[in-house]
C-alpha cells in the first residue's frame, strides 16, 4: 500500500476515534469535536480523489472496443 493512503487511512481513524472521545463526555468539548470531523473528512475526501469517476471508466471501455 503506499504512503499517502496509508496516511489517509490514519486520517480516518484518529478523526472517528477523537470525535467518539470528545463526545463521550457531558461537558464535550466542541473543538476537539470539530478537529475530530476535520480529520475524518479530510482522509474521506483525499481517498474520495483517487477513485476515477464513471465516466472516465466509460471512456475507456468504448476506446477499447472501437
Amino acid at each position: 500500500m503506499k504512503r499517502s493512503q496509508t496516511v489517509n487511512y490514519i486520517l480516518i481513524v484518529i478523526g472517528v476515534l477523537v470525535s467518539m472521545y470528545a463526545k463521550v463526555d457531558a461537558n464535550q468539548n466542541t473543538y476537539l469535536l470539530i478537529f475530530g470531523i476535520c480529520c475524518l473528512l479530510f482522509g474521506i475526501f483525499r481517498i474520495s480523489q483517487t477513485i476515477p469517476s464513471k465516466s472516465e471508466k466509460e471512456d475507456d471501455n468504448i476506446d477499447e472496443v472501437e
